[in-house]
């Protein structure tokens, strides 16, 4: 860390003196020309969409007219607010658009003017937000991996629990992440430099001093810092995603060398339709609207308004993702800016290790549980596609995505659909078998149960299972622990999975076509080199052998089990094999008894088959 803070006062000198030597900048024309609702370029926007940005000037006055009033009339102020932000209707882009937003050109050997990504990054300095999260710990560590003469990564630190943000990055770098930089390479770590802020804060809670480094130094920005939680407070979703957004857009337009903004959304964010193009589709409210909506509402009415204002949408995650796309566009004005799309983001496929991954998030807590023995039921339609990207694919993307914004200079703001289901689709039926082939053949420590389960579509079924299942095992266990003396646990977890179960039943019951042409055009533009370097090629993922590192990797990982207990774990799972058969014979057996004993009819009919039996038997000579 003293390299860090040494390399930090260092640029800070630099940027002082720079500054001070600098004459004034002018205003930002790209602000005028948003407030007088002529922006010069459509960005891929549909036609309604490019309308809605055209009118921009007049967002924002339907809400501030109820600022004054009291709390007795939030309500029927709040009604009219919501009347008054009432929903655009998105267009299609026309048919010979292919969904594409700008030509792109294959790679061609000859062609002297193609600069390799690596080499792009060479020399420059780039700002992540959201760089202490899943995706974040990846970019930063394949930037340093693959990107060696990159000259610094600002990272966007909140204080917490009284740490401070060096220490926050000093345990970051310590993470076995970064395990082969800290043996091959240490000295790439002191490049990574802490800046204190928050990004729900006015400014995102950087200092003056911090921003004039950044200003002055930054040439590419990565912004990842959002909200994943999906049954999240609509305040706090709107504060991180969109308000968030917006403060960093007007971060980057003090930027004086700003060569690519990288945005990530998510694919989701119009899971309204089923066809999704790689565009920015109309807004359901003015975002400026819905931002004075916070502001202004109570918290209780804002709850209460909630499920009418996200309308088709599951979750407040998906609902303020759309508007932060089509705030992003109209606060961008002619800013270099181009927008990730990942799908559901799963665990690395290679980089920097097969299957790591470092949180429960999305399918990785429900096969988690079901490697448990503590999950065999959901709704689901297993023939539909798993929409499963892994993290790596994501971030070579979005790196390579940042290459080709700065390097192809253009009018439109363009959208990359990160998803698996166009090239290489998986069905859930297909995800499950290989989860559950893969948790039986290297089991967790510690089994409750056998793992076994199934896809519902059937909801009546699915919650007599889950309760049969799920919550009687549950209870039952949690009263002999009582009776042990020991803390009953399991009802909490069967609680939390329930919760996690609701969040993914809604994507695991429907079915999207994410277009991705984009995405395969980038792709053709690389050299075979930054092909190999950088992949994204989503067709080379093999699901079998996929899933299987994923499950070992949530298991070396998030579980911290070393693969050396596998020999005792595969002994538990046969002894738990063994049980689960067993306990389904009595199960059998103890119903049968007991439709024999209720039923004369039943009996009778069972009488007569077992004779039949007897006597067909005597015919048999041998016997």
């Amino acid at each position: 860390m003293s390299h860090a803070a040494a390399n930090k006062t260092e640029t800070e000198a630099a940027t002082n003196s720079s500054l001070k030597q600098s004459p004034p900048q002018p205003a930002n024309s790209h602000d005028a020309k948003l407030l007088n609702g002529t922006l010069a370029r459509t960005n891929g926007l549909t036609h309604a969409a490019s309308a809605a940005v055209n009118s921009s000037s007049g967002y924002g006055n339907s809400s501030a007219a109820g600022s004054g009033a009291g709390s007795g009339g939030a309500t029927s102020s709040a009604s009219a607010s919501l009347a008054a932000v009432a929903p655009s209707t998105a267009l299609p882009l026309p048919p010979s658009s292919n969904g594409l937003q700008m030509p792109y050109e294959r790679f061609r050997a000859d062609d002297s003017s193609y600069v390799p990504i690596a080499q792009f990054y060479a020399g420059r300095s780039v700002f992540i937000t959201g760089g202490t999260g899943f995706m974040g710990k990846v970019l930063v560590e394949k930037l340093l991996r693959s990107c060696p003469d990159i000259r610094n990564i600002y990272l966007l630190i909140r204080p917490k629990r009284g740490q401070e943000v060096s220490a926050r990055l000093t345990e970051l770098l310590n993470a076995p992440l970064f395990e082969s930089l800290r043996q091959e390479k240490p000295k790439e770590l002191s490049k990574v430099i802490p800046i204190s802020g928050d990004i729900t804060s006015e400014e995102l809670g950087i200092s003056e001093k911090d921003q004039n480094l950044l200003c002055r130094n930054v040439s590419v920005v990565f912004h990842s810092a959002a909200t994943v939680k999906f049954d999240e407070k609509l305040k706090l979703s709107v504060t991180i995603n969109m308000l968030g957004t917006k403060r960093l857009v007007e971060l980057c337009h003090r930027m004086l060398s700003l060569d690519a903004l990288i945005h990530v959304s998510t694919a989701y964010c119009n899971c309204d339709r089923t066809d999704v193009s790689e565009v920015i589709y109309a807004p359901p409210y003015n975002p400026d609207d819905i931002i004075s909506l916070i502001n202004w509402l109570p918290e209780d009415i804002l709850d209460q308004l909630t499920p009418r204002l996200i309308g088709k949408r599951p979750n407040t995650y998906t609902f303020t993702k759309a508007l932060a796309e089509h705030m992003l566009l109209k606060e961008a004005g002619n800013l270099p800016v181009a927008i990730v799309r990942p799908s559901i983001v799963t665990a690395s496929l290679n980089e920097p290790f097969a299957g790591w991954v470092d949180n429960f998030n999305g399918p990785t807590g429900l096969v988690s549980a079901l490697a448990k023995g503590m999950f065999r039921t959901m709704m689901c339609e297993k023939n539909y596609v798993a929409d499963m990207v892994p993290v790596d694919i994501v971030i070579n993307l979005m790196i390579a995505a940042a290459w080709r914004t700065a390097t192809r200079k253009s009018n439109n703001l363009l959208i990359y659909n990160c998803c698996t289901g166009q090239r290489n689709p998986i069905i859930w039926s297909e995800f499950v078998k290989h989860a559950m082939t893969s948790v039986r053949k290297h089991p967790l420590e510690g089994c409750l149960w056998y793992p076994t389960g199934d896809l519902r579509m059937n909801r009546p079924m699915n919650t007599l299972n889950c309760i049969a299942k799920h919550f009687l095992p549950a209870y039952i266990l949690d009263g002999v622990a009582r009776i042990m003396g020991k803390k009953p646990f399991v009802v909490n977890v069967q609680n939390k999975i329930a919760k996690a179960v609701e969040c993914l039943e809604y994507f695991a019951t429907r079915q999207w076509r994410f277009k991705d042409d984009n995405v395969h055009a980038l792709l053709n533009t690389l050299s075979p080199k930054d092909r190999e370097i950088f992949v994204f090629d989503v067709r080379h993922i093999n699901w079998d052998k996929y899933v299987e590192r994923y499950v070992l990797g949530f298991r070396e990982f998030l579980f911290k089990q070393r693969p050396e207990s596998l020999p005792a774990s595969r002994k538990r799972m046969l002894r738990l094999y063994y049980l689960h058969q067993l306990t389904k014979l009595v199960a059998v057996l103890l119903t049968w008894r007991f439709l024999m004993s209720r039923s004369k009819r039943l009996n009778d009919l069972w009488s007569s088959f077992l004779e039949n039996a007897l006597k067909m038997a005597r015919l048999i000579p041998f016997l």
